[in-house]
């Protein structure tokens, strides 16, 4: 297994860690996309034509999209699971998982940073953004969460909650202190075995 990530990549981090979980080797390929911009080679755009990260080499196969990734990983690799098995709950962490993918992340992707006409107009959009997105969570959370975001196991709820907050507090100075759910959630999370292990100040830049 071959995972073309890159080690600050929120996206690349959910599978990153969904690999340990499930005890998958893999190899981690570093893709540069802020200094080299190594993601948008023609080489990297033979391996994934959308030239983002992350990319998965498994079972013969490519893969992008980190929660087509996860959900791959799920129906392939069953065991320990990432999602609850009754539908609502199942629901609720889909519901939290796409708060972050799809309304926090994307807004604030490092990508967006050539739309805006200063470094600081593109910070000050990201933390809009966030805390937006964070005050969301913090609402359905008071739904969701026991030990993690839904319930006492983790799921790809978690796997989506704890890089989104890194970024947050770190790229863009979010004061997450406000959102005491969220922010409870994330430091027991980050004591957490598998999030020690693939925090990106562990890995290599290389």
């Amino acid at each position: 297994m071959v995972l073309y990530g890159y080690r600050f990549s929120s996206c690349s981090w959910r599978v990153r860690a969904a690999l340990h979980l499930k005890r998958i080797p893999f190899e981690e390929r570093q893709v540069d996309i802020v200094k080299n911009l190594s993601h948008l080679t023609e080489e990297y755009k033979l391996i994934n034509p959308a030239q983002k990260v992350p990319t998965l080499i498994i079972d013969g196969e490519t893969l992008v999209e980190s929660m087509a990734i996860l959900q791959y990983l799920e129906d392939t690799r069953p065991q320990p699971s990432l999602t609850p098995a009754k539908p609502l709950p199942k629901a609720r962490m889909r519901e939290i998982c796409e708060i972050i993918v799809s309304g926090i992340q994307p807004l604030q992707n490092i990508g967006l940073r050539q739309l805006f006409a200063s470094e600081e107009k593109y910070l000050q959009n990201g933390r809009d953004v966030c805390e937006r997105g964070l005050q969301t969570l913090e609402t359905l959370l008071k739904k969701t969460a026991g030990t993690y975001c839904v319930g006492d196991k983790i799921t790809m709820a978690d796997l989506c909650l704890v890089p989104q907050m890194f970024n947050a507090t770190n790229r863009f100075k979010v004061k997450a202190d406000k959102y005491l759910i969220v922010t409870k959630l994330y430091r027991k999370l980050l004591e957490e075995e598998v999030f020690q292990v693939t925090h990106p100040k562990n890995l290599s830049p290389k």
